[in-house]
């Protein structure tokens, strides 16, 4: 994240899959180091209560066994960050930032009544083309040890950017005297990638387990258990099952949950009963300063006075 991005030289920063895409796209750069902070920081606020915090990928690009061994987690990483990438690309076309590529093209279909096709919309076919070949080269790296871990991380960065593409909608503008809305110019655009993340955790809470094997002429994912339902364009898939992220274990990518803050009112998997695996957990109180008793002095602004209170914080042994 600190650097330029000016010269082509720092593209050997990257891994060998994209370097050439590096250099051939320097200009794309900055949107795709702006993808992968976003994808950083909805990672870990979709999994901050849970066991598995994605706290690991933070630690890119030198990933744990976590996120390079075909786990349900990497599952859900590799699909968000395609997605970002592509909204990345498609929002920076739109805003004028990247030379090669401007607002999107207009919708084939006809307009609603009393609107009109305009405005600048995010261009997803280019980032949608740009964004896959730069990650689907991140998802072929690294993956020689484990067969089928190629395939399935190809395939769950397609989940990400089809449910990118399906979010795509109409956004309107009123025009009008008096914001009496006589006619609407309308374009597409992108949602915040939140509801992108949002959507990718409920895949990920039903990701189905696979193995990739020859199913007549070629390679396919088939469900592991005989009796799941068969794999979609639209489904997660994982290869080996994930630890229950209870112990520390380097071998498979655990941190453990120990020292982790928890809820010991949620029945959730915030709880302190789940997340902290029944271990139990110490209780500590501490004193917080906070504003109280604001009152607003004319004009203008709001006095407070700075008020102390014990808190209770529940930690996992």
């Amino acid at each position: 994240s600190g650097v330029a991005w000016n010269e082509s030289q720092h593209c050997r920063l990257l891994l060998p899959e994209q370097l050439q895409l590096c250099r051939r796209h320097l200009e794309v750069m900055p949107s795709i180091v702006r993808a992968a902070r976003r994808t950083q920081e909805l990672c870990q606020q979709s999994f901050a209560g849970m066991r598995w915090n994605c706290s690991s990928v933070r630690r890119a690009p030198s990933f744990g066994p976590d996120l390079l061994t075909g786990t349900r987690e990497a599952a859900f990483v590799h699909a968000l960050a395609a997605a970002a990438v592509a909204q990345s690309i498609a929002r920076s076309c739109s805003s004028g930032e990247l030379p090669r590529c401007s607002c999107g093209p207009g919708p084939s279909e006809p307009p609603e009544p009393g609107s009109r096709w305009g405005g600048c919309g995010d261009n997803l076919s280019h980032g949608l083309q740009l964004g896959a070949a730069f990650t689907d080269g991140s998802a072929r790296a690294g993956t020689g040890r484990t067969p089928g871990l190629r395939t399935v991380n190809r395939h769950n960065g397609a989940v990400g950017r089809a449910v990118l593409s399906d979010s795509l909608d109409t956004r309107c503008k009123c025009h009008g005297v008096s914001g009496s809305c006589s006619v609407k110019t309308c374009w597409k655009g992108l949602p915040d990638l939140g509801e992108i993340a949002s959507d990718l955790k409920s895949r990920y809470l039903a990701a189905l387990k696979v193995t990739h094997r020859l199913v007549g002429p070629r390679k396919q994912l088939i469900p592991k258990e005989g009796d799941a339902r068969p794999v979609t364009e639209m489904d997660l898939v994982y290869l080996i099952n994930s630890p229950d992220y209870c112990t520390p274990n380097p071998q498979l990518g655990s941190l453990g949950t120990q020292d982790r803050p928890c809820n010991r009112s949620s029945a959730g998997s915030d709880s302190c009963d789940l997340l902290c695996c029944g271990r139990g957990y110490n209780t500590y109180t501490e004193e917080v300063q906070e504003r109280c008793h604001c009152r607003y002095r004319w004009c203008c602004s709001v006095v407070c006075r700075r008020c102390r209170r014990s808190l209770e914080r529940h930690v996992c042994k």
